[in-house]
Order: structure tokens, then sequence, then C-alpha cells
């Protein structure tokens, strides 16, 4: 058991407190466009849930991995940045480790996998014509077991999790392997089948894709069923994975040469400042993906549209100016009209109505009130509709 004065020289900073205060700062930037992003992202996803592709089933998880990350790692790592010490003690930080790990790792898995999908489609369209939401659903399960087997490793006394070498943060014990077997065979283990390979099946699958492409644009129209012609849809959602898998590989590539470099050699010769920026890169990696598919892919980008002008209708027609009164009757039609110019989905029906020698605003003396032909206007919005007499 630790005692007191090892577990707070463990916990303490060994940066400079400018530095803590910019990594909290970074951290904080990173929490908020996360959340947003993969909030977003995931309510796009569900309002267009009966027309997404296999291939999409890999990207929901990879926003469900992110925000795991998100609402696991910058609460803890945000305010002990900012006091320039860990604040939450041993069991905080070996729960802070391991899921900093299941969702790393679930996440690079999971763009492994994404990446031999769009291989399989466009590489061998007759296999990848066989690949189905079901396949795709299951592959995602597959992708959390394997993950999890790594997380919870140390836990069970295959390597060990303690704090970063900078000490405002928790993950791996890179000091243990200079003195324990087991815990470099976990590390030699999660570098290669964690990082290796899947980064090794990521750069092949893509090459293959991109070679396949060049010397036969026929294969790529012919990856998808002509039915549905989304042969484009799934050309734009390879470039895409592309953008994703190239962004999550740049983030976490520094901190997995500085993780070897400290398991191989003398940890205590790696400085501090070295896995500091190292985990601000790898923590930058929630923020990709909701930004690269909410802003270039189209079918996200449009839905998103659809939703945020449907919310803001929503809005205007509950608050107590969009309630309509009688004086503003003879003005519904240029009114529905300027809504029409502003680029809303509103639909107007107009249907003429010739009352002679009547006025439903009149009831004696009805040889006396002349009315005009009136219009009747029909405004349809969304599913909703109204009508107005001009």
């Amino acid at each position: 058991m630790m005692n007191t004065s090892y577990t707070s020289d463990l916990f303490a900073s060994n940066i400079s407190k400018e530095c803590d205060i910019l990594m909290g700062a970074l951290y904080s930037v990173f929490f908020l466009l996360s959340l947003k992003g993969n909030c977003i992202l995931l309510l796009v996803a569900y309002h267009r849930r009966s027309s997404l592709k296999p291939a999409e089933y890999f990207i929901i998880n990879l926003s469900i991995s992110d925000l795991g990350m998100t609402f696991t790692l910058f609460p803890f790592a945000i305010p002990s940045s900012f006091c320039h010490r860990w604040l939450f003690g041993e069991v905080a930080c070996q729960i802070y480790a391991m899921c900093g790990v299941l969702f790393g790792l679930c996440s690079l898995t999971n763009l492994t996998a994404l990446s031999l999908v769009c291989c399989l489609k466009v590489c061998f369209p007759n296999q990848g014509s066989k690949f189905s939401s079901s396949h795709a659903r299951l592959l995602v399960v597959a992708v959390w077991c394997y993950s999890m087997v790594f997380a919870v490793g140390p836990l069970a006394q295959w390597g060990h999790y303690s704090a970063e070498p900078y000490g405002t943060a928790c993950c791996i014990d890179w000091h243990a392997p200079n003195h324990e077997l087991l815990a470099l065979s976990y590390i030699v283990c999660l570098f290669v089948f964690c990082y290796a390979l899947p980064c090794t099946f990521i750069v092949l699958s893509y090459t293959f894709i991109l070679l396949t492409v060049r010397g036969s644009r026929q294969a790529v129209q012919q990856h998808v069923s002509p039915k549905n012609k989304t042969s484009n849809a799934h050309a734009l959602i390879v470039k895409l994975s592309v953008a994703v898998c190239l962004g999550f590989v740049v983030a976490w590539t520094p901190y997995a040469v500085v993780s070897m470099w400290a398991a191989l050699t003398d940890a205590t010769q790696v400085p501090p400042t070295a896995f500091a920026l190292a985990a601000i890169f790898a923590k930058s990696s929630t923020i990709y993906n909701p930004v690269v598919h909410l802003l270039c892919k189209p079918n996200f980008r449009e839905s998103l549209y659809r939703d945020m002008s449907a919310f803001l209708r929503r809005i205007y027609r509950g608050s107590p100016q969009s309630e309509p009164k009688e004086s503003d009757c003879g003005n519904l039609g240029s009114h529905s009209q300027s809504n029409n110019n502003m680029g809303s989905s509103t639909r107007f029906t107009q249907r003429q109505h010739y009352d002679y020698g009547m006025c439903r605003h009149c009831t004696d003396n009805v040889s006396q009130c002349n009315t005009p032909p009136t219009t009747e206007r029909t405004v349809w919005s969304g599913s909703t509709c109204r009508e107005g007499t001009v």
C-alpha cells in the first residue's frame, strides 16, 4: 500500500504551472467542441436512422466513444490541470486510466473496422454488397469487446495503471516495464495489437481503395447496389473516412512514440513535457469526427439544416408575436410569401371563392355589403397547415 507522502508526490505536477494552465484551457476548448459536435452528429444520425448505410454505423460508434472519452476524462483533467496536481485520489485515477484506454482503443479499432468495410465495398464489390446493417452492428460489438480486453488487463495485474509522468492525469504505468516482465509484455502487446496492426490495416485498406479507383473508375460504381445509385455517396464516405483516420492516427502517434520510448528505455529519462504534449494531441482526436462529417458530408449537413430550420420555425410559431391578428389577415399572403423567400419548405395553394351578395362579417343589411371576391391561402409548414383569407 502506498504511503501518503509517496501518493502526494506521485500526483504532484512535474511541469510548470503555466503549462498546466495552458493544458487546462486547451482541454476546456476540446471538451466544449467535442460535446457540441458529437451530440449534434448523434442527433442528426438519429433523425435519419432509417436511411443509415452500414459504414455509417461506425461513424456513429466513433462519436459514442468520443463522447465517452469526453465525459470521463475532461471533467477530471481540467480542474487537475488548473490546480497543478491530480485532485481525485487513487481509485479515481484507476477508473480514469481504464476509461482513457477503453475509449481510445475503441476509437482506433472502430476506424480500422471502417477502413476494412470501405475496402471490402470498393475493392470487392460482389462481397461488399452482401455486407448489411446487421453485420455492421455485430462488428461494432466486436470492436468494444476487443478494446475491453486490453482496458481491463491492468486491473487484472497484467500491467498497471498509475499517474502520468507529468502528474495531472492517469494512464498506464510506463515505469513498470523497467522492472516487471509482465508489465513489459502488456506494453508490447498493446503497441502491436492496438496501434501497429490497426494502423497497418488502415494504411493498406485505403491504399488498395485508391489503387482500385485509380485503375478503374467503374469499380467505384459497382461496389453498391445499382438500384439505389449511391456510388457517389459511398465514394464520399471513403474520402471522409480517410480524413478521419488520418487525423486520428496523427493525433495518437506522438503518444504511442513517447510511450514506447518510456517503456523500452529508462522512463525517468523521458521529459514530462513530452508526455504532456502527446496527451494534448491524443485528446484532440475527439473533435475530428463530427467536424469532418457535419461540414463535409452532404446528407448529414442537409439533415442538420433541415432539423435546425424546423426547430426555428417551431420556436417562431410558439412565440406571442407569431399569433395572427384580425387586422393582419389581409397581410397573410405577403407574410407567407416572405417566409417562402427565406428558404423554408413552405407550400402555398390558393382557392378562389366568389360570394356575391353575401358577407361573412355582416349579419344584416346584406344588400349594402359589397364584398370583393376572397382568396383563401393554405400555408403548409412541414406536416401542419393553416388557412387565411385575403
